[in-house]
């Protein structure tokens, strides 16, 4: 695993699914866009949305690279071949071919038709989703329920 300095050249890196990579940047350098790349660049090679799970931080970074996602493969149905080759060429650094094109605007349905689509959740969600599948081995109630704010207020 390598750390990946943010820069544009090393985002297409650090997007690029073949590589294992720690991201580490500051507030707004672009974290969420090397995330969201990858997982355009994964679903542009034929991994199934169901089994594509992003974790991040807070619940604002998941709502936001789900948009950008939708957003993206919402616009690849409409752009014109040329636009679209230029988009994915900038996204991959490789090639594109009219199959990919064709994949390409494919993407937004397959995602949306996806019984959970790509699932982006914060680190908390996904440590709950364990629980709740596993809670015997983890030692706690199978019908737990987790305290908010103001329920451990009350």
């Amino acid at each position: 695993m390598s750390e990946v300095n943010t820069s544009s050249r090393a985002q297409q890196t650090a997007s690029d699914p073949n590589l294992s990579v720690w991201v580490a940047a500051n507030a707004g350098t672009g974290k969420t866009k090397v995330l969201t790349d990858r997982v355009l660049r994964l679903l542009l090679r034929g991994a199934q949305p169901s089994r594509i799970l992003c974790i991040t931080y807070t619940k604002a970074a998941a709502a936001e690279m789900q948009n950008r996602i939708h957003s993206t493969l919402s616009e690849w149905i409409e752009k014109d071949d040329k636009t679209l080759t230029d988009n994915i060429s900038a996204l991959t650094g490789a090639g594109v071919n009219a199959r990919m094109l064709k994949k390409a605007r494919t993407l937004f349905a397959r995602v949306l038709d996806a019984p959970e689509g790509v699932r982006i959740l914060t680190i908390h969600s996904f440590c709950q989703s364990i629980l709740r599948r596993f809670p015997l081995e983890a030692g706690i109630a199978p019908h737990f329920e987790v305290i908010d704010d103001r329920t451990r207020d009350e």
